[in-house]
């Protein structure tokens, strides 16, 4: 691979996903293994819960319909938080009260990345979400979160009032769950292969250097 073409890697995830939350940790674990190796980004959109109406619902009715009870996630919640914690990572799911649809949040993803950002924006809304139990169906809470990490906030209320990006947002998580993507995160290395779940830091990296010697037989 010509040193200046980068490993590409597209994660497919949601904000609201606990295990996306910690794969992504794992992923910069990945890169930090992997330093000599270019690689280049990007957060691809998918509704976890794609049945959510865009005003969300309450986090107990959310749970009741996924799990059978707000009780019934308690294990799960644990077994998310040991993980979280061992990444350094804080999940306090007993701080989220309500349950958001993410369209928005994707929408936020990609224009972030229009100033490169892209893996900022995704890190702020999921911090908000897992650890500070913010309401990501609150547009003042989207702004706030855009203005954070350099977005203009008045240029970003406009663009949430109007339908921007909406479409292409909608037909890019369809397009993902078409191509038989039923569990996130979903980390694809160059395009040509992929790694299914928030698996070790040691993994991914390397899925990463077997990438990047599958560009360099590719130049040949």
């Amino acid at each position: 691979m010509p040193d200046n073409q980068p490993v590409r890697i597209d994660v497919v995830s949601d904000v609201v996903c606990p295990w996306c939350f910690i794969g992504k940790h794992r992923l910069e674990k990945a890169l930090a293994l992997k330093p000599d190796i270019a690689v280049e980004v990007h957060w691809r959109p998918y509704f976890l819960n794609d049945w959510i109406p865009r005003e969300g619902i309450s986090r107990a009715d959310y749970l009741t319909t996924k799990f059978g009870s707000p009780e019934r996630y308690q294990g799960i919640a644990q077994r998310v938080a040991q993980a979280a914690a061992e990444e350094g990572l804080n999940y306090a799911s007993d701080k989220v009260k309500r349950q958001p649809n993410t369209l928005d949040c994707h929408r936020l993803i990609r224009w972030a990345e229009g100033i490169g950002k892209a893996a900022e924006m995704k890190q702020r809304l999921m911090d908000l979400y897992f650890t500070e139990g913010a309401d990501l169906t609150n547009r003042a809470v989207l702004v706030q979160a855009a203005a954070d990490i350099g977005l203009d906030p008045e240029d970003v209320a406009a663009a949430l009032a109007s339908d921007q990006d909406v479409e292409q947002i909608e037909r890019e998580a369809l397009a993902a769950k078409e191509a038989g993507i039923e569990g996130v995160p979903m980390f694809i290395f160059g395009g040509k292969f992929a790694v299914s779940g928030a698996q070790a830091p040691e993994y991914l990296a390397e899925a990463i250097e077997r990438a990047a010697r599958a560009g360099q037989d590719a130049a040949v």
